[in-house]
């Protein structure tokens, strides 16, 4: 402003102020040409676009009817058959014109027999033995001349068949009549006379020990 105020008058400032509100007024103008040109495109574009019409869709299909399932039961599932086998060729059999011989027989040896067991020590010799008489002619004498007086006067005679039982003390126990004289006052007078005179050696078992034994003999009564 101060070169304006200096150099120029007012007239020239004047025309220079509207020459360059006209020189800006054109560039306005040119800058909205523009920007109407532009603007006028982009409607054309945007209005062929929008005009265009669109195809209408296509009819929808109507869904098949639903299958009709028949009233009937299904058949029955149907097995496959079995596989087969089938078996190989059989191998081709050889024909031998000689006969091996038969192979020797397997020797078994049977196993060793189990040893013996020891045998046993051998027993003792036995000492058992019947009763012996001890001085029977001593007592055999006095049982005979023990006559019984009723035999005596009735004169009976005959002969008594004993046996006794003898203990392991060596005297007669008990005594039954063997073989009858055919008096019973005689066989009761010789198993009296037996178990009253007789003396024994008692029995022995294995061991050598007394136990009971029996002894048979025979009493004979006659009249002097």
């Amino acid at each position: 402003m101060a070169y304006v105020d200096q150099g120029m008058t007012g007239s020239k400032a004047t025309s220079l102020i509207i020459s360059i509100a006209i020189v800006a007024g054109i560039g306005l103008a040119m800058v909205i040409g523009l920007a109407v040109d532009a603007v006028k495109k982009e409607i054309e574009r945007v209005t062929t676009v929008d005009v265009t019409e669109e195809e209408p869709p296509p009819p929808e299909e109507e869904p098949p009817p639903p299958e009709e399932v028949p009233d009937t039961a299904p058949p029955p599932p149907v097995a496959p058959p079995p596989p087969i086998n089938i078996s190989p060729a059989p191998p081709d059999i050889q024909v031998q014109d000689t006969i091996p011989p038969p192979a020797p027989p397997a020797r078994i040896i049977p196993p060793p027999a189990p040893a013996a067991p020891p045998a046993p020590p051998p027993a003792p010799p036995s000492q058992a033995r019947g009763a012996t008489t001890k001085n029977e002619r001593r007592w055999a004498s006095r049982i005979s001349n023990d006559y019984p007086s009723r035999a005596l006067r009735e004169e009976v005679e005959g002969t008594v068949g004993v046996r006794v039982t003898v203990g392991a003390n060596g005297r007669a126990t008990s005594c039954n009549v063997t073989s009858s004289s055919g008096s019973s006052v005689l066989d009761q007078a010789a198993c009296r006379g037996m178990q009253r005179y007789s003396r024994f050696n008692p029995a022995l078992d294995d061991a050598g020990n007394p136990t009971t034994g029996s002894y048979s003999t025979r009493i004979t009564y006659r009249l002097n």
